[in-house]
C-alpha cells in the first residue's frame, strides 16, 4: 500500500515539474522554486529507500513467524503425544500387584 501510494505521489511530483518548468509561479523566484522541488524529489527518495527497509525487514519477521508457527506445532504435537502415553502408563486406581502390572503391560503393547 505504502508503496502504491509513493508511486502517486511520484507521478504528482513529475506533473509539478512539467508544470514548473512550463509556466512557473509569481509567488516564487525559479531558483527557489527549484530548491523546493529538488528536496521534495530528495524526499521521496529517502522515504522510497526506508519502505525497501521497511519490506525487506517485515518479509524477515514473516519468516521467523512461520518458523516458529511450524515449531510450535511440532511441540504442541509431541506434548498432546507425550500427554497420551502418560495418560496410558498410570495405573487404573489399583494397588500395583502383579495382576494390575500385567494388565497395564498388556494394554500398552
Amino acid at each position: 500500500e505504502l508503496e502504491n501510494q509513493l508511486t502517486a505521489k511520484s507521478k504528482i511530483l513529475d506533473d509539478l515539474k512539467q508544470s514548473l518548468a512550463s509556466n512557473g509561479s509569481a509567488e516564487q523566484t525559479p531558483e527557489a522554486q527549484c530548491l523546493r522541488l529538488a528536496e521534495l524529489c530528495e524526499m521521496k527518495d529517502s522515504i522510497v529507500n526506508q519502505v525497501a527497509q521497511l519490506k525487506a525487514s517485515m518479509q524477515s519477521i514473516l519468516e521467523q513467524w512461520r518458523t516458529y508457527d511450524e515449531i510450535y506445532a511440532e511441540v504442541s504435537l509431541m506434548t498432546t503425544r507425550y500427554l497420551y502415553c502418560i495418560d496410558q502408563c498410570k495405573p487404573s486406581g489399583e494397588e500395583a500387584s502383579l495382576e494390575a502390572l500385567k494388565k497395564q503391560v498388556k494394554t500398552l503393547q
